[in-house]
Parts: structure tokens; C-alpha cells; sequence
């Protein structure tokens, strides 16, 4: 489900689950983080989505925080609808090729732990010796230390791409 933010005639932007207003840059956080972000206008429920985003882009643009080609931006603009589809399409495609490079990745780890004696899936924590359950701060320091190991083989497995 999208996070909703809702746009007002004055621009300011709503955060409508936290209640609060935010800037781009909370929103550009909120993205990064993971969260679906949907931008609304507040009176006709227009959605402006990607318009907002665009901004974000632009403002990093203006900040020299990433630097779009000047002659890819002449050609969007040149070229207008038929570039833009064509860029959507290539976009989609490179996206669809990494969420397939990482469930490649995904089945190699798990074939590795397979090999590794761990059985189908990642270690469990271990469980106490009072019989309960592991607590969060134990599951949380166990999935950090599977994440840390989980980049040390895509590193390893990226080195092996390239040599070859």
C-alpha cells in the first residue's frame, strides 16, 4: 500500500499517516527507506506523484547530488512522448533484470547454505536455555549478521562475474 501524501494549493506536502507536513527531502528519505509513496492534490485528488518526484529529481539536479546528461535531457525534451516511453520501457527492463540478477543471488545463497549444512533457509537462533523464545534484540543482531554475510557474497559472487 502507498504512503499518502497530500499536496495543498500552497504546496505544502501532508504527511497523512505521521500528521505532519514534510519537505522533498523527507520524502526522497522516505523512498530510499523502502516506502511507496503516492502524492495527491489535497482539493481534486489528482494524482501528482510523479510530478514530485520529478521535483525531487530536479532539485538534485540543482544540487549537484546526481547529474543527468545534458544531451539525454535535450533528447527527453526533443523527442518528447516517444523518448519518454522508450526510456520508461528500458528502465522497466533494467529493473526487471536486477530484481532477477538478486532471486538469482537469493537461490545461489540458498544453495550455498544448503551445502553449508544450514538445511533449506538461513540459521534460526538458537533457542534458550530457559526454553523461551529468542528475544528481538537477539533476532535483530542475527538478521544483521546474515545481511553483512549475505553483501560479503555478492561482493565475492560480483568479483567472479568480472573475472570472468
Amino acid at each position: 500500500m502507498a504512503y499518502v501524501i497530500k499536496r495543498y494549493s500552497n504546496r505544502k506536502l501532508y504527511d497523512t499517516q505521521e500528521s505532519r507536513y514534510v519537505t522533498l527531502e523527507e520524502i526522497e528519505e522516505m523512498i530510499r527507506a523502502g516506502k511507496e509513496i503516492a502524492v495527491v492534490d489535497a482539493a481534486s485528488g489528482e494524482d501528482l506523484t510523479s510530478v514530485t518526484l520529478a521535483q525531487i529529481i530536479l532539485e538534485n539536479e540543482r544540487n549537484h547530488r546526481a547529474t543527468l546528461p545534458t544531451a539525454f535531457l535535450h533528447q527527453l525534451i526533443k523527442h518528447g512522448e516517444a523518448w519518454q516511453d522508450f526510456v520508461q520501457r528500458s528502465m522497466k527492463s533494467s529493473l526487471e533484470g536486477i530484481v532477477s540478477s538478486q532471486r538469482e543471488m537469493e537461490r545461489i545463497f540458498q544453495d550455498w547454505a544448503s551445502r553449508a549444512g544450514w538445511g533449506m533457509s538461513a540459521p534460526r537462533a538458537e533457542p534458550r536455555r530457559d526454553g523461551a523464545e529468542p528475544d528481538a534484540e537477539q533476532l535483530r543482531e542475527e538478521v544483521s549478521t546474515l545481511r553483512e554475510r549475505l553483501r560479503s557474497l555478492e561482493e565475492r559472487l560480483e568479483k567472479r562475474k568480472n573475472q570472468k
